[in-house]
This record gives structure tokens, C-alpha cells and sequence, in this order.
């Protein structure tokens, strides 16, 4: 049996709670989105409170929080304003520049520029995807779901996915092949993890358990 140290969350700090929440949810995919706001100035940032919802419609999810000053993230200010986003998908090869891209510049600065990003239209809305990522999806605001209040309160932004946009490179027999896009996941503190053909492994569903199945 593993033991274990038992930690009421009524007990600890928000900023406490952030750091083992970190550690236990882990590795996290990051959403670099890119956003306009209401008078058209650009933004992108990136976000590893990301996750798929279901797939009819596709629909993703990424959790915004409140930030120390108790103001919301511009990106959550934009896709409020505009109800639309694009969701790119991470490198190995982008991770310095989306580094530099959560750096906290004023309101109005556009990370593209800072970040050395570059703006590719999109199909159906306004917000430009990154070129640099070979798998984007144009998302329409459904619903903001809000948990708490305060800093570090959270945000939760659905989306639908009108538009899905795929590197041919990464296509083989049309189907995308994960072990050829090289993501990156964010870790705790400063950590992030790499994963490639080199670190994937392949785990088959069992089969189906005929003696509980229904008819």
C-alpha cells in the first residue's frame, strides 16, 4: 500500500492548491489561442486548462482563471466580446516562442509580434490561426462557466469546433498520425514534457466482456 500525506483544500491557500493541483493533473496539453477583440486587436496566449468535451458537436475546453489583481485573462475578455477563437496545437519546435507568448504584456500588445508568430486567415472567423502549428481549430464561443471568485477563480470557456485545420505532413492513409507531430505538455513549476515517436507506446482497448454485455 502507497503512503500517502491527506490535505484538506479548506486547510491550504489558492496558491497552494494550484501547485499540487498542477502535479496531479499531468502532463496537460496546451491550447495557444489566438483571439481578437471587439475593435479587432489581435492576441495570443497559451493555455494547458485544456481539454475535448464530445464530438457531437466537437466541442474543446479551456479554463481561463481570474488573474492575482482579480481581472479576467484578455483572452477571455476577447472571446466574450467576439465569441471566437483559434485553438493551435503545440510543438516541440514552437515551445521558446509560446513561452515568450504568456508573458504578461499590457492590454493591447500583440503576442504575435513579441513571440515571432506568424498570422494565417482562417476559414470561417475573424481570429487569425498560427501558421507555425500544423493542427488548428476554429472554435465559436457555446458557454462561460464560472466557478468561484476572485484570484485564481475559474472560467470555463466551450467551444465548438466549426473549422479543423491538419498539416498534410502529419496525414498518413488520411488519418492523422499522432507520432509525427512532436507535442509538448506542460508539467508543473517550470516543467514541460516532450512526446514523439520515441516516447508514444501503443495500449489496445481490451475486448468486449461478453458476460456483462446486454443484448
Amino acid at each position: 500500500m502507497i503512503k500517502t500525506v491527506s490535505i484538506e483544500t479548506s486547510t491550504i491557500t489558492p496558491q497552494e492548491a494550484y501547485r499540487i493541483l498542477l502535479a496531479c493533473v499531468s502532463p496537460r496539453p496546451i491550447a495557444f489561442v489566438s483571439t481578437v477583440s471587439g475593435l479587432g486587436t489581435p492576441n495570443l496566449a497559451p493555455f494547458s486548462f485544456f481539454m475535448a468535451g464530445g464530438s457531437n458537436p466537437p466541442s474543446v475546453m479551456i479554463a481561463p482563471t481570474i488573474d492575482r489583481l482579480g481581472r479576467k485573462k484578455d483572452t477571455q475578455r476577447n472571446i466574450e466580446e467576439t465569441g471566437e477563437y483559434v485553438i493551435n496545437v503545440v510543438t516541440y519546435a514552437m515551445r521558446d516562442r509560446m513561452n515568450q507568448a504568456s508573458a504578461e504584456y499590457p492590454y493591447g500588445i500583440s503576442e504575435w509580434e513579441e513571440a515571432g508568430f506568424t498570422r494565417t486567415p482562417s476559414s470561417i472567423i475573424r481570429p487569425a490561426r498560427v501558421s507555425e502549428s500544423p493542427l488548428s481549430m476554429e472554435c465559436l464561443l457555446y458557454k462561460i462557466v464560472t466557478h468561484g471568485e476572485g484570484p485564481s477563480s475559474a472560467n470555463y470557456v466551450i467551444g465548438e469546433v466549426v473549422c479543423f485545420h491538419i498539416a498534410e505532413e502529419l496525414l498518413t492513409d488520411g488519418k492523422i498520425d499522432p507520432t509525427k507531430v512532436d507535442y509538448i505538455g506542460r508539467m508543473s513549476g517550470d516543467w514541460y514534457t516532450r512526446v514523439n515517436g520515441e516516447t508514444m507506446f501503443e495500449l489496445p482497448r481490451p475486448p468486449r466482456v461478453e458476460k456483462y454485455a446486454k443484448e
